[in-house]
């Protein structure tokens, strides 16, 4: 399997199990959006075709996932709405797509002994499709295995988990996600991958969704001003001058975001009623955050807003 950061515990069970030649049929892949779940669970699956067809090998295995024509592998995830490629992503994986494996269950696998059925996510399984989806690790196909990845698997069917065996994924440490950060993006600066490790919290996927926004400086303006209080407002007024022009929404939305783990970060490190300011701030920070979405507020007052929290944790 290509190397995955993180989350070392998780991969010796599901190779140890493999290396054993019994499978269970059945994964439940659960834990925090964006730590690696869905990159391992495609690695697993490429590495349990390569190993079952013998002479195809891994690197045409990983081909032919790749190109989407591997006869043995299937991914079940949200389509666009409309089939349109450029569309909003349906809510729901439906019913239908979960009876669309139908056909292929009623067949041996086309390659070898073994296929692979991924869902990305289980979550997000409409409720028929779910107990649709129940019929078949009742009485799973004969050679299939399911990789079932799962954010919330409290909100899952009971009888679906206890079908799976778990595998638990955790938030990744600082020096894993500046390894994966590293991988991902290897022409990034060092202040920047430290600043999107902060602002990850554990979650490469997260941290991806930071980058290339300049957080580093963003975070810089925020130190300055939880720091020294910004009396005359100079940073408040350059964080509102630079985010709230239209070709900054990203930012803005990655400012959104950074304040209220901003403002976490440093309860820590506090104590008595400075922690409970901190406390105070984190949330007011994430109301003034969520209502400017939901709102649809002004940009610039909205970052003034906000950073006029910041400066309250200024002793």
């Amino acid at each position: 399997m290509t190397t995955l950061r993180g989350n070392a515990p998780a991969a010796r069970a599901f190779q140890a199990a493999a290396a054993g030649g019994i499978m269970h049929h059945a994964w439940l892949l659960a834990g925090p959006q964006g730590v690696g779940k869905a990159s391992f669970a495609r690695e697993a699956a490429i590495d349990m075709l390569a190993r079952a067809t013998g002479e195809l090998g891994p690197d045409r295995t990983r081909a032919l996932v790749d190109a989407g024509s591997h006869p043995d592998y299937r991914v079940l995830d949200r389509l666009p709405k409309d089939g349109k490629p450029d569309a909003d992503l349906a809510r729901s994986i439906t019913i239908a797509q979960v009876r669309s494996l139908q056909p292929l269950f009623a067949t041996t696998p086309s390659l070898g002994p073994r296929r692979v059925v991924l869902i990305d996510a289980v979550d997000d399984l409409e409720r028929a499709g779910a107990n649709a989806l129940l019929k078949n690790l009742e009485e799973p196909p004969a050679g299939t295995i399911f990789l079932l990845i799962s954010h919330a698997p409290g909100r899952l069917l009971p009888t679906i988990r206890s079908r799976c065996r778990l595998l638990r994924f955790e938030p990744l440490t600082g020096e894993d996600m500046l390894a994966a950060l590293s991988d991902l993006l290897p022409e990034s600066s060092g202040d920047e991958r430290e600043a999107l490790v902060r602002a990850g919290a554990g979650s490469p996927g997260r941290a991806l969704r930071f980058a290339g926004l300049d957080l580093d400086k963003i975070d810089a303006a925020l130190g300055q001003i939880a720091r020294h209080g910004d009396r005359d407002n100079t940073e408040r007024v350059r964080l509102m001058r630079a985010l709230s022009l239209k070709a900054a929404q990203p930012r803005y939305e990655a400012f959104l975001d950074r304040v209220p783990t901003f403002i976490a970060e440093q309860a820590p490190y506090r104590n008595g009623p400075a922690l409970r300011t901190a406390l105070d701030a984190y949330d007011q920070a994430r109301s003034i955050a969520a209502s400017a979405r939901a709102l649809s507020l002004d940009a610039g007052g909205t970052v003034f807003e906000l950073a006029g929290v910041v400066a309250r944790l200024a002793r």
